[in-house]
């Protein structure tokens, strides 16, 4: 069941909320971050991936990523998995990930500039 707001300033708070998870969606911006649903990654987790990482992304106010959402790329094994662009033009496909996983994803790569070189697919 959906919170009733009370308040103006509830309602302005959820506004926010929803402007900043609308924002990550449109773009392009210096990242580009495409989470991988095909059949086989809905199945392994792609869902739970997304929502940790606009959670995450929300959490440390990064602002310069576009997310988005594409289908299978044949990589079922490795699910669940999404693929990130830098500004260089450098891209890093991140396999079989959970919550801790893309908390670490975020704070070492996104915000600290070093992959998380464990988390990359090797083929």
């Amino acid at each position: 069941m959906a919170k009733k707001i009370k308040s103006l300033k509830e309602l302005q708070e959820l506004k926010s909320r929803v402007k900043a998870d609308i924002d990550l969606r449109s773009g392009p911006k210096e990242t580009q971050i495409t989470v991988h649903m095909g059949t086989c990654g809905i199945a392994a987790g792609a869902r739970d991936i997304l929502t940790s990482l606009t959670a995450e992304l929300s959490k440390a106010s990064i602002d310069n990523v576009t997310l988005r959402q594409s289908g299978c790329i044949g990589l079922c094994d490795q699910e669940p998995m999404f693929s990130l662009s830098d500004r260089s033009g450098a891209t890093f496909l991140y396999v079989r990930l959970d919550n801790n996983k893309v908390h670490e994803i975020v704070q070492d790569h996104l915000l600290g500039g070093n992959p998380v070189t464990s988390y990359l697919s090797k083929e």
